[in-house]
């Protein structure tokens, strides 16, 4: 860098002729290889040091010779005579070390001035005094377990008073932005309203700033109405670009997924469909509608546009790997449900799914409502191949899809629309049933949290129950009926022959738990019905794990016999002794193939322990009315034969009957709560073979 002065450095070991004489006044030549070097180092970094430079402490960017290198300098005739000295005398000298004292004050003197220019431009900015105030009060804010509860009111007072009026001059700052979320935070309803009011018309500036973001999520967060409806409408209009920004892209995902109201959400993501959808908000009488089916419906000729728009947005974020937004999920979801099976646009549509190379895509959508539908239709509107991939990208995840509240869909779908049952049996099941490599313990622990979790045990029951409506709620099932009709264009195997191998596959495990952990299963509802709905339809042998059922009865444990006496372990004995699960549809008992045979080890247990009057009695005695409903039942005489020989016994168990409701003055008074039905059905029972 022109015009800087550098040291002139006397390496030790100077030979003869290594440094010439200069007359005085001169400017010293160094001679390195690497000056240039340093040169653009300097211009490229304002405080540079190195072993050739030192700072004087002036705040100008640059690094200045001191005055210690100036005496070098005009002294540089003495110098030269003395080395002259030194070399005949035939004594190799160094020069001798710097002084260091000059550079470390002069270097405190440059800090100081650095600190001073630093605090008046803090000191001639807009509110400096009033920002520095409110720093004071959130550093003792913030440490809310060591502020005593009235000196943390007097603090909320005193910042309150500082921020109104002047909210907008502190949210767009990174440091004082942090202030009014504390003020937020201890903010009652009313003082939270009015920063609201205060910034109003400012919010998606908010949304785009990358500290002030975070106020929206705090004012949203108390879920006040009043403030809610200040801040959403704020959006309307800008969706297809803030959804795109990096910063706003994320709250306003998060404002559509957890503080919009159903219309809000309807205003919002109409604008994916097009600029059209921004400016004007309904398709006239008032109606607001997010769904494209009934926006189609009403103007056929806008399909082309809209779609085009829709499926670019949707392309544009894919590609930017914002796949995350609740919202974009449900504009994919809107995308496919309006795209026919085989057409072009579907082909596309699918290969957008695959073209993530990393899986992100297909992963963030397993865990939304929307998104695993659209993974779901996917499965069922693709081909093998397609299948395939999709699978391949939640590999070693099944376990984790099986426990999601959404993500175990994509299984079900799976199973339904899957022609390959090995490929399924070896990708899937293993991770929901436990892999044969584990310890035997380790499989028993996992597949027992799985039975008893509301979500995980799906994929297990849902390839053996009859009743779906059991465990399944309503728009699970709408899901999987539609992806069922899709499958008739696109699945070759037929229905039944692939849910009997996929049986045949995941029953061993399955049996298997229930021979060793009966008496675990039966002291849980969950438990039960797992039992209940496994036992008549797997495949393989069943003996072990029936034997386990039946030595419930015979067992000496507190716990068992508590859980027997329990409705669910009443509908698991009820089931397994009638041969199979009732068919509602039918009305009739859908027997088990091959037949279980639990009637005749269940009455032979009782019989053996002298239980058949204590269940008759009991809360579960429809268990004992199953037995003699019970198709091939051979011993119902014998039953039959017991339960007459304590006929006073049955009698007073029995209870009195229910009374019909009476209509008093046009209204019903409630029914008169009868005995125990169960036994006087079979009171019943007896009566019509006596006559």
């Amino acid at each position: 860098m022109a015009g800087i002065k550098r040291k002139q450095i006397v390496p030790s070991g100077t030979q003869d002729g290594d440094v010439k004489k200069r007359k005085k006044g001169t400017e010293p030549v160094v001679e390195s290889p690497s000056s240039s070097n340093i040169e653009g180092e300097t211009d490229s970094d304002p405080i540079v040091e190195s072993d050739t430079t030192e700072h004087s402490g002036d705040d100008d960017g640059v690094s200045w010779p001191s005055d210690q290198d100036d005496e070098i300098q005009d002294e540089n005739g003495e110098e030269a005579e003395l080395l002259d000295k030194k070399r005949t005398n035939g004594h190799k000298q160094t020069a001798p070390p710097a002084t260091t004292n000059g550079t470390s004050s002069s270097s405190k003197e440059s800090h100081a001035k650095q600190k001073a220019l630093a605090q008046e431009r803090k000191a001639a900015k807009p509110n400096a005094d009033s920002i520095a105030r409110t720093k004071k009060l959130w550093e003792r804010l913030r440490r809310k377990s060591h502020v005593p509860l009235e000196e943390r009111k007097k603090l909320v007072e005193e910042l309150f008073d500082i921020i109104t009026g002047n909210v907008k001059d502190f949210v767009l700052k990174h440091d004082s932005v942090r202030v009014v979320q504390t003020a937020i935070k201890y903010a009652n309803r009313d003082q939270r309203r009015m920063i609201a009011k205060e910034l109003k018309g400012e919010y998606r500036n908010l949304a785009e700033s990358r500290y002030a973001k975070f106020l929206l999520g705090k004012l949203l967060v108390d879920g006040d109405k009043e403030i809610r409806d200040m801040i959403v409408p704020e959006f309307y209009g800008h969706v297809r670009r803030l959804i795109k920004h990096p910063e706003a892209s994320w709250i306003l995902d998060d404002i559509y997924r957890g503080a919009a109201t159903s219309q809000q959400k309807d205003y919002l993501l109409r604008e994916w469909f097009g600029a059209e959808f921004a400016i004007f908000k309904s398709e006239g009488k008032g109606i607001v509608t997010s769904e494209l089916k009934s926006i189609l419906a009403q103007s056929p000729e806008k399909r082309k546009p809209v779609m085009h728009a829709l499926h670019d947005l949707i392309n544009q974020l894919i590609q930017k790997k914002a796949t995350g937004f609740t919202m974009l999920h449900d504009a994919m979801r809107q995308y496919m449900l309006n795209i026919n099976t085989g057409s072009e646009e579907m082909t596309e549509f699918i290969e957008l799914l695959k073209g993530d190379e990393e899986g992100d895509l297909l992963k963030n959508l397993a865990f939304t409502s929307s998104g695993a539908s659209v993974v779901s239709m996917a499965l069922a509107h693709g081909n093998a191949k397609d299948r395939k991939l999709i699978l391949r990208a939640y590999k070693n995840l099944f376990s984790q899809l099986a426990y999601d509240e959404h993500g175990h869909q994509i299984i079900l779908a799976a199973y339904d629309v899957i022609d390959d049952t090995v490929l399924t049996s070896k990708s899937i099941l293993p991770e929901l049933v436990s892999k044969s490599a584990e310890p035997v313990e380790t499989q028993t622990e996992l597949l027992t949290n799985a039975v008893h979790h509301k979500f995980a045990r799906i994929p297990i029951l849902y390839l053996f129950a009859n009743r779906r409506e059991s465990f399944m709620d309503v728009k699970e099932r709408e899901l999987l009926d539609a992806v069922q009709s899709i499958r008739t264009e696109t699945s070759k195997k037929d229905p039944a022959i692939r849910r009997k191998e996929l049986i045949t596959h995941i029953s061993p495990p399955l049996l298997s738990l229930i021979s060793n952990n009966a008496a675990t299963l039966v002291q849980s509802s969950f438990g039960c019905q797992f039992m209940m709905e496994v036992l008549p339809g797997a495949d393989g042998d069943r003996e072990p794990a029936l034997k386990a059922v039946v030595d419930l009865v015979q067992s000496e444990s507190a716990e068992v016999k508590e859980a027997l006496n329990t409705p669910a372990a009443g509908r698991l004995f009820k089931t397994l002794v009638q041969g199979g699960q009732y068919d509602t549809q039918h009305k009739r008992v859908k027997l088990a193939e091959p037949a279980l045979g639990f009637h005749s080890m269940f009455f032979e247990a009782l019989r053996s322990s002298d239980q058949v009057l204590e269940w008759a009695t009991s809360d579960n005695s429809f268990v004992i009315v199953g037995l003699l409903e019970a198709e091939g039942f051979e011993d119902k005489e014998k039953l039959r034969k017991i339960l007459k020989k304590a006929k006073a016994r049955l009698e007073e168990s029995a209870g009195p009957r229910p009374t019909g409701s009476t209509t008093v003055t046009g209204k019903k008074t409630e029914k008169t709560r009868g005995g125990n039905k169960g036994v006087q059905l079979l009171l019943e029972d007896i009566a019509k073979r006596t006559t």
